[in-house]
């Protein structure tokens, strides 16, 4: 589904004066309809990644393919409108709008009480405590993570990234969350975490590491190596 070859990025360090590789020379699939969790040290690029997926940044060199369609030169929207739809640490608070207004401009439609049930039904809210609601600080982090993810639903795109989901949120609602992801069989999910339930949940792990080369595989494949206290310098594996 999403294929990189040989993608960089590099930013100019203000402290050196010099250019730096946040990704370096990175080539991999993200297996399709299936759910990989990109976990590693901070710095190793994980939150950079997925905004380079998503067009929010561009990449230095490289290519970022959608199926076999190159996707590198297209532009945040254009992007959303082929089905990538990417939610950050913090949801976007909208003043003034619902989440009535919200699902409609996601899914491009007008949205009635059962269209937004179907939505917000699939992550545990209730369409007539929720639909007319606006989408400010009187929400929780966790009702807002949920909301977030009808949205994200109501666009009907195949790609969800997430970039760590749980930050802010209570232990009850992260529950919930690992278990709507767990649900979405059907979609290609891509999340940003260091929570030890979302590995444990996820059918592929990434694992960056700003001074080695990235390694992906099945989950019981990867969770030995992540639970290695070694250095991959000495050729083991980095746990932090």
């Amino acid at each position: 589904m999403i294929k990189l070859k040989n993608v960089s990025y590099k930013v100019m360090d203000k402290e050196t004066g010099k250019e730096k590789y946040i990704v370096k020379d990175l080539s991999l699939d993200f297996p399709k309809n299936k759910f990989t969790i990109i976990t590693g040290h901070n710095g190793s690029g994980k939150s950079t990644l997925i905004k380079l997926i998503m067009g929010v940044i561009q990449t230095t060199s490289g290519e970022i393919l959608l199926g076999e369609k190159k996707i590198n030169s297209l532009s945040v929207d254009e992007r959303a409108n082929l089905g990538i739809t990417i939610a950050f640490q913090q949801p976007v608070k909208f003043k003034g709008l619902t989440v009535r207004d919200l699902l409609n401009l996601a899914s491009k439609s007008t949205t009635n009480i059962p269209d937004a049930c179907e939505f917000l039904a699939k992550v545990g809210l209730c369409a007539k405590d929720y639909v007319d609601r606006e989408l400010d600080d009187r929400l929780s982090g966790g009702e807002l993570k949920r909301i977030e993810l009808a949205i994200a639903l109501a666009k009907g795109g195949d790609v969800l990234l997430f970039d760590e989901p749980e930050a802010g949120i209570d232990l009850w609602s992260f529950d919930s969350l690992v278990d709507i992801f767990k649900k979405l069989k059907n979609k290609t999910i891509i999340i940003v975490s260091h929570q030890k339930k979302l590995i444990d949940s996820a059918d592929y792990i990434l694992l960056l590491d700003s001074t080695n080369d990235a390694i992906i595989g099945k989950k019981k494949e990867m969770l030995p190596l992540l639970n290695s206290p070694k250095c991959r310098k000495l050729g083991g594996l980095i746990n932090d």
